[in-house]
């Protein structure tokens, strides 16, 4: 007779499971729309409970965070096919599918209420919106037309909108502004990655500029929409949301990054320098958010 134990999940299971269940949410790219969604709560002022802080920072996050577990699960066929997502626990086997989806679905359902008892309706609103465009229009829509990057602009576009309708419980011209900085900053971020990534892009059968189009076509949407961008931080700092610092940081950090889609196009940039200016996409948002912050703190 077999009396033996049957073998219980050990500790580093345990932990590997848990962290895979946190990539589910793409942490990186959740710890971005902390960022945005708070500056944007921040620039807008008045004196907001803690708990109103909180719903409409982590609850934005949540919301993401559900959008992204749901995004694994659709695409766990399509990421075997890329070398960066091929190793995420759906298309790597180590997670079955429907805890991805159940995740995705709790996030999704415990954040909702908080943010609409906790913010404003509005902002709630904006959060559905966003999570709705993100998994049933951006993410079909990526295996159709590259134009799916508008889609994925606008629901990208939303955290700081969401912290800004959080305290002030509209839309107005400082709000959008808010809105077009983060909307412009996507398309030239992505399409950088279209260009860095092409290959495995075409692998896994999604429509990218880079692909649809050529490279040439797509250094010259990342030199327009940088150019967009670099003016949308000067009404920014024309509509009172920041003072000297980021009108500082529009001309340092703006110049910077149209140099280098400019020179892009001089030297035909190829998969290096769009990882460079990928990179300095990051910086330049980073930089533009803080120096707001800054000029509301000091």
């Amino acid at each position: 007779m077999d009396e033996r134990i049957p073998s219980q999940p050990t500790t580093d299971t345990k932990v590997s499971f848990a962290k895979d269940l946190w990539s589910l949410g793409k942490p990186r790219l959740s710890s971005l729309v902390i960022f945005t969604a708070g500056g944007g709560l921040y620039v807008a002022g008045g004196e907001p409970t803690l708990a109103t802080i909180l719903a409409a920072m982590f609850g934005t996050t949540l919301v993401v965070c559900s959008a992204n577990s749901l995004n694994n699960y659709i695409e766990r066929e399509t990421d075997k096919l890329m070398a960066r997502t091929k190793t995420r626990p759906l298309p790597a086997g180590r997670m079955a599918p429907w805890i991805a989806l159940v995740y995705g679905s709790l996030l999704f359902t415990v954040a909702v209420p908080w943010m609409y008892v906790a913010t404003t309706p509005l902002a709630t609103g904006l959060a559905v919106l966003a999570w709705v465009i993100y998994i049933f229009v951006y993410t079909p829509l990526k295996r159709i037309s590259w134009l799916s990057v508008i889609a994925g602009g606008v629901a990208g576009a939303m955290p700081p909108l969401i912290g800004w309708t959080a305290i002030t419980g509209e839309i107005d011209a400082r709000g959008m502004a808010l809105f077009s900085i983060l909307f412009l900053w996507q398309l030239p971020h992505t399409f950088a990655i279209g260009i860095y990534r092409k290959n495995e892009y075409a692998a896994a059968g999604m429509k990218v500029l880079p692909i649809e189009q050529n490279d040439a076509i797509a250094r010259q949407h990342i030199m327009t929409w940088t150019t967009g961008l670099v003016a949308s931080s000067f009404w920014v700092v024309y509509l009172g949301l920041g003072g000297a610092l980021t009108l500082a940081g529009a001309v340092g950090l703006g110049a910077i990054f149209i140099w280098k889609a400019y020179r892009g196009l001089k030297i035909e940039g190829g998969p290096i320098w769009a990882r460079d200016i990928f990179l300095y996409s990051l910086v330049y948002l980073s930089g533009m958010f803080v120096l707001m912050v800054l000029d509301h703190t000091l």
